[in-house]
């Protein structure tokens, strides 16, 4: 067992779909912890990018695969999309088998299912990890659970010991395990533009064997970072690129983001269609969120002290911060995370909703002087609702980069993200 290993969020969450299923998917951006958190409770593990065992790795895959799922169980199968023959043949020792807890995949990428694989239903559960959240990372006091308050819990108060330097620092850090842990800043801060450098230059090729310009994917990932945490369509980014090169058409465009997408560089962010009292229409357009928010610092060049010189990228890369949080945390609670706008310009940054239909509201303002402004917001939103159809919210809250947490007398959550986990 590694002693350096943090507890994570998703390790419940692996621990109870082992055992209800044959074989778990992890799946999420490589480094931010999913052989980690799957070595931790399996038996065996069978390490496909291996390069010393690679060739006879790849040799038993085509002549007879299921030598490579011989071990004690649950085995584990890192990056077993190196070897796709596997999929297959785990989904048929499941059945075989016919017991739980056998298997866990890792892969950092998505699988492009062929007509000759099966889509694992019934016998592989699919999760997904993204990197540390403030709570997993022992920087979140962990005073306010999202779950009591979706239990409607009340006089709960915490207090936050992060600053607004050190935010500033965290977004240009990231949530990786391995900066995390590391002990010298400098390094600690590398660990991002590393993991920048690898998709630019390799990983965004590789995932599709469809060579791909470094310097286009670098100017996107730019245009993307400058457009975090907004509705900023495919149509806005190139118009943005072309201001440099007119030769970019929307299929090249469409091509690098799908190979993001299957890399889980891009996170974006759905909208919420709830009922309304009112016919106004609900915009369906997502919002654009990398995984952690320290890729855009790397893409952008942004160090803690430029974003203290350009107050508005601060805050836009604040929102992303609370946005992966958030989704961390609502997903071990079985809930899904969106965004809300409509055609009248009514904005939500988060609406978390449970599988239950239970459902929570969340403006995310950095600063105490904005926190009135965003409670009133809160309290206009609420009443468009049509409670007749959809349930009450659960709760409404404010999530600040501020110090202390409390209700208000309307009844209205203000949480520092240091104050926060599930």
């Amino acid at each position: 067992m590694n002693d350096m290993y943090f507890q994570r969020i998703a390790d419940a969450k692996l621990t109870l779909a082992l055992e209800a299923m044959g074989a778990v998917l992890i799946e999420g951006p490589k480094w931010c912890g999913k052989t980690s958190t799957a070595e931790h409770i399996a038996r065996s593990v069978l390490y496909l990018q291996d390069a010393d065992m690679l060739e006879e790795n790849m040799l038993k895959a085509k002549t007879k695969p299921s030598l490579l799922l011989e071990g004690e169980t649950p085995r584990l199968l890192d990056e077993w999309q190196v070897a796709p023959v596997l999929w297959n043949a785990v989904r048929h020792a499941v059945d075989k088998r016919q017991k739980t807890g056998q298997f866990i995949l890792t892969g950092s990428v998505v699988p492009v299912l062929t007509e000759n694989m099966h889509s694992g239903t019934g016998r592989i559960s699919r999760m997904k990890m993204r990197t540390m959240s403030l709570y997993e990372s022992n920087e979140s006091s962990g005073d306010i659970s999202l779950g009591d308050v979706f239990d409607g819990k009340k006089e709960m108060t915490g207090k936050s010991k992060v600053t607004l330097e050190q935010i500033a620092f965290i977004l240009t850090r990231g949530g990786w395990p391995a900066a995390v842990r590391e002990k010298n800043e400098k390094l600690a801060l590398k660990k991002a533009i590393d993991y920048y450098e690898a998709v630019v230059n390799e990983d965004i090729s590789r995932v599709d064997n469809i060579t791909k310009n470094p310097d286009r994917v670098r100017s996107l990932m730019q245009s993307i970072s400058r457009n975090i945490s907004s509705e900023a369509g495919t149509t806005t980014i190139l118009n943005d690129l072309n201001a440099n090169d007119k030769s970019l058409s929307q299929v090249t465009i469409d091509q690098y983001i799908n190979a993001l997408k299957m890399l889980f560089v891009i996170d974006d962010l759905p909208a919420w269609s709830p009922n309304l009292r009112s016919k106004t229409a609900i915009r369906t357009t997502v919002k654009r969120h990398l995984s952690d928010p320290s890729i855009a610092t790397a893409a952008l060049g942004a160090t803690t002290q430029r974003l203290f010189n350009d107050f508005c990228t601060f805050g836009l890369l604040f929102e992303s911060l609370c946005i992966r949080d958030l989704r961390i945390y609502a997903d071990s609670l079985d809930g899904n995370v969106y965004h809300y706008r409509d055609a009248k310009g009514v904005e939500v940054d988060a609406i978390i909703q449970m599988r239950d239909g239970r459902w929570g509201a969340v403006e995310i303002k950095m600063g105490a002087g904005d926190i009135e402004t965003a409670a009133k917001k809160l309290l206009s939103f609420k009443e468009n609702i049509d409670t007749a159809i959809m349930q009450e919210p659960s709760f409404l809250m404010v999530l600040t980069a501020t110090e202390s947490a409390f209700q208000t007398e309307n009844d209205i959550w203000v949480v520092p993200l240091g104050c926060l986990k599930n």
